[in-house]
C-alpha cells in the first residue's frame, strides 16, 4: 500500500516484507498526519484551559473517545485512555482485586501474554488470592469443559485472550461470558490481537472490560484502550492519582471526578490518542470485514505452503487469527529470523511473552509471522523461498 511511507524503504538492499504485525503495525499517511498536525496547529494540554488551542486540543482528544466508543459500541464514558494493554490490564488487576477476599479465586489460561498474567499473578500473591488456569488441547484451542469445573462460587476474576498471540486461537468470549456471569464473576478480555482484525462488539460479547493498544490496530505506540461497563466503572477504585482525575482536593481528603476521567491522572498521551482516532478512521474507510477477508485468505495460504515443508511444526488450530507461529526441527528460531532479516523479511522469534504456554508447547521458542492489510501473496511466497533457503543454510547445506 502506497499510504504506509515506511513500506518503501529498503532493507540490506531488499525490499521490506514486514510480518511482525502482531508484536506492532505500521503508520499510513494519516496516522503520521494527525500527530504532526496536533503538534504543528494546536498543541496545547486538554481539559486545563479556556484559550482557543486548549479547547481545540480537547475537542479533538474527547472526539476520539466518541470514536473508539462508536467502533467498538459502547458509550463514550465508558471508554478509558491508558499508555497500553498492558497498563489497562495493571489497572484491573490493582483495582478489582483490592476488595477480594483470600482464598477467592481467579480463573486464567494457559495462552496469556505476559501482561494478562503477571498482573494477576503478582496481586493474587500480595492479597492471599487463588489463580486457576484453564489448559489447552493439543490443537490450540482451549479446553472449555476443565473451565466449567473450574468455575465455581469462589471465582471472582475470569480474564482471558480473544486471539492468542501465539497460536492464534479465537477464544468464544460470547459463549464463555455467559459462563462466567452465571456465576456472578467478572470478565476481562485482552483484545490487543483482536481488535485490528474482527470486528468487536462489546454488548454482543458482554464482557466487562476490554483492553487494546492502539499501535496493533495501525496506531502509535503510547496509547491504550480500557472498556468497562459504566456501572462498573463507577465502583472501581482509580489507579492512578493526581491532576485531572480529581473533583475537589483539600489537604484532608479528595474526591474524584467521574468516568471515564476518574482513571485518567496526569496529562494524556494527547498525540498518540489523536493519532488513534485517525487509525480508526483509516480501519473504518478500508472496512474492517474486507481486512479480515484478506488477513485470513493470506494466513489459510501461507499455511498451505509451510506445511509443505517437512522439518517444520506448526502450532494453533486451523482456523485462527492473522499469524502463525512454528519451529523447525533442530534448529534455533533466532537463527531463522537473522536469516530471513538478511532478506528484507520482518518476523519474531523467541517465547513472544508467552512462557507459560511455551512450556506447555514443550518448546523454548518459536518463529512466529503474523499478517496485515499490508502483506501480499506474493510476499508469502518469497518469504517461503527465503525460509527454505535458511533452513539449507541452517543444516549446513
Amino acid at each position: 500500500m502506497n499510504n504506509f511511507p515506511i513500506l518503501k524503504r529498503q532493507v540490506y538492499g531488499n525490499k521490506l516484507i514486514y510480518l511482525d504485525n502482531a508484536a506492532t503495525t505500521q503508520k499510513p499517511e494519516i496516522v503520521l498526519q494527525a500527530m504532526d498536525n496536533y503538534y504543528r496547529d494546536y498543541n496545547a494540554n486538554v481539559h486545563r484551559g479556556i484559550h482557543l488551542l486548549a479547547e481545540e486540543a480537547t475537542v479533538a482528544y474527547e472526539k476520539v473517545r466518541e470514536q473508539v466508543a462508536k467502533f467498538i459500541n459502547a458509550e463514550s464514558e465508558e471508554i478509558i485512555f491508558t499508555k497500553s494493554t498492558t497498563e489497562s490490564l495493571n489497572l484491573l488487576a490493582y483495582s478489582l482485586t483490592q476488595n477480594l477476599k483470600k482464598n477467592d479465586e481467579i480463573i486464567l489460561t494457559v495462552m496469556e501474554h505476559h501482561s494478562n498474567l503477571v498482573p494477576w499473578q503478582q496481586l493474587a500473591k500480595q492479597r492471599g488470592l487463588v489463580i486457576k488456569y484453564v489448559p489447552i488441547k493439543t490443537n490450540g484451542e482451549l479446553k472449555l469443559d476443565t473451565f466449567n469445573k473450574l468455575l465455581t462460587k469462589k471465582t471472582k476474576i475470569v480474564s482471558l485472550t480473544h486471539l492468542s498471540n501465539v497460536l492464534g486461537t479465537i477464544n468464544p468470549i460470547k459463549e464463555i461470558a455467559k459462563k462466567v456471569h452465571s456465576f456472578g464473576a467478572t470478565l476481562v478480555v485482552d483484545a490487543a490481537q483482536s481488535v485490528p482484525f474482527m470486528q468487536i462488539d462489546v454488548k454482543e460479547l458482554n464482557c466487562d472490560y476490554l483492553a487494546f493498544s492502539g499501535h496493533k490496530m495501525y496506531g502509535p505506540t503510547g496509547v491504550g484502550v480500557l472498556y468497562g461497563k459504566k456501572t462498573l466503572l463507577e465502583k472501581l477504585p482509580p489507579f492512578l492519582y493526581g491532576g485531572d482525575m480529581i473533583e475537589k482536593v483539600t489537604l484532608k481528603e479528595t474526591t474524584f471526578n467521574t468516568v471515564p476521567y476518574k482513571f485518567e491522572a496526569g496529562t494524556p498521551n494527547i498525540a498518540e490518542v489523536i493519532g488513534l482516532g485517525a487509525a480508526i478512521k483509516f480501519l473504518q474507510e478500508e472496512n474492517i470485514n474486507t481486512i479480515k477477508s484478506h488477513e485470513e485468505e493470506l494466513t489459510k495460504y501461507a499455511l498451505k505452503e509451510l506445511n509443505k515443508i517437512n522439518s517444520l511444526t506448526v502450532y494453533g488450530p486451523q482456523k485462527r487469527g492473522p499469524l502463525i507461529s512454528f519451529t523447525i526441527k533442530n534448529v534455533h528460531p533466532h537463527d531463522i529470523t537473522a536469516l530471513l532479516d538478511k532478506d528484507g523479511i520482518a518476523s519474531r522469534a523467541g517465547h513472544l511473552c508467552a512462557m507459560p504456554l511455551l512450556q506447555e508447547l514443550n518448546v523454548d521458542g518459536v518463529i512466529r509471522v503474523s499478517f496485515g492489510v499490508y502483506n501480499t501473496k506474493e510476499e508469502i511466497d518469497f518469504f517461503i523461498k527465503s525460509l527454505n533457503k535458511a533452513i539449507k543454510v541452517c543444516n549446513g547445506n
